[in-house]
């Protein structure tokens, strides 16, 4: 296969993403589709209707065989985001009861009492301390307690769930075999959990009831359940803590927009909207050419991998007035950072009420804050805040 010579020779982890606003800009101008050498190399599509379009096509663009590029410390295909129709809406279904607005709205209490814990524990901290790194004492705990108890995971083993999520999700680009040490780590603890419930031990949240689900007739494998949980554990401890560490991160360096929400906290809902516009925790998600097929006038080869830039389309000039600007009062803000068609974030309704929750709390509680030090906008790393006007 020949390939033109790249505008840019894309990525999206790491340290790439210190540059990557730069890159769409370029790649959105200049080459919305174009290949890129990294990950044994990929397609990569940019334009928001382009994207779109492909999650609505599961006939050409296959997840398979995963959407993570590269891999999350397995090769084991994640149920139900790897596998495609028709397996893939029997199994989706599973969860569909456990993720509806009713299902959330029972979790609010939690999510309040949660929130409003953490958040005084960082005015505390600041009672004493002139620099707080917020996302150790509040981005990270916060999905991490509100997700596991969802889950079933148990409360004593959350210490150690920030190690596997640094070294699985992050170190797999420098150190794949980090990555695949920390992801047998987990397989055996979700093995663990799978084995003490088939034992008739009683077992809570998503994974105990999973327990008790059939899918054509027949309870769930060992492996199928497995799937599950290592896919639950990735996205719903990572995810929310990238997305309120990088709304804290804007917010500390845009003073106007902080007091903005403070005096009409019922504007959050929106600044959120716009904060997973612009600086999502998912920049791209990876399909696979089922058959030939041209966009844009570029042609892609059956079995070819393809990243959809979510990231890109999010800011998208035919789609967005200032589409590179934050602006936390954007109405009607339609993005990409759940994805769409039939792989939609199943977990879209808990991110979007977790991070309202969270920010109004924070900012309810919270004196006004700056930056404390130079650090990127992206992951879920240190983020070192002190009050505005400290030394």
């Amino acid at each position: 296969m020949s390939e033109p010579q790249p505008v840019v020779d894309f990525d999206f982890h790491g340290k790439a993403l210190d540059t990557i606003f730069d890159d769409y800009q370029l790649m959105l101008e200049s080459k919305p589709v174009g290949h890129s050498s990294k990950y044994g190399g990929f397609w990569y599509i940019t334009k928001s209707e382009d994207i779109f379009q492909a999650e609505q096509d599961p006939d050409t663009w296959s997840v398979a065989p995963g959407m993570m590029m590269p891999p999350m410390g397995t090769e084991m295909p994640l149920i139900p985001i790897d596998i495609d129709p028709p397996e893939h809406g029997l199994f989706r279904k599973l969860l569909l009861p456990m993720f509806t607005p009713m299902e959330i709205k029972k979790l609010e209490p939690g999510m309040h009492a949660t929130a409003q814990e953490l958040a005084e524990q960082v005015r505390t901290a600041f009672a004493t301390d002139p620099v707080v790194d917020v996302s150790t004492r509040f981005a990270r705990p916060y999905p991490t307690i509100i997700f596991s108890r969802l889950a079933g995971y148990p409360e004593d083993d959350w210490p150690m769930f920030d190690r596997w999520i640094d070294e699985i999700i992050y170190d797999r680009t420098k150190s794949p075999e980090k990555a695949q040490a920390a992801g047998d780590e987990l397989i055996a603890y979700v093995t663990r959990l799978v084995d003490h419930g088939r034992a008739g031990n009683a077992q809570g949240g998503i994974m105990g009831a999973l327990l008790q689900k059939t899918v054509n007739g027949r309870p769930l494998t060992d492996e199928e359940l497995l799937s599950y949980g290592y896919l639950l554990f990735l996205a719903g401890l990572d995810t929310t803590a990238w997305a309120l560490r990088s709304s804290l991160w804007y917010l500390a360096r845009n003073q106007e927009a902080q007091r903005l929400l403070r005096a009409e906290p019922e504007r959050i809902p929106d600044a959120v909207e716009e904060f997973l516009r612009t600086l999502s925790p998912v920049q791209a998600m990876a399909r696979t050419a089922k058959r030939d097929t041209v966009v844009r006038g570029q042609k892609i080869k059956a079995g070819e991998r393809v990243a959809l830039v979510f990231g890109a389309g999010n800011r998208d000039p035919e789609i967005y007035e200032n589409p590179d600007d934050i602006d936390v009062t954007r109405e009607n803000n339609r993005h990409l950072a759940f994805g769409g068609g039939i792989h939609r974030c199943l977990g879209s309704n808990l991110g979007r009420k977790e991070l309202v929750i969270a920010l109004t709390h924070f900012l309810a509680t919270v004196a006004d804050f700056e930056p404390a030090a130079e650090e990127p906008w992206h992951g879920v790393g240190s983020l070192r805040l002190r009050l505005s006007g400290g030394e």
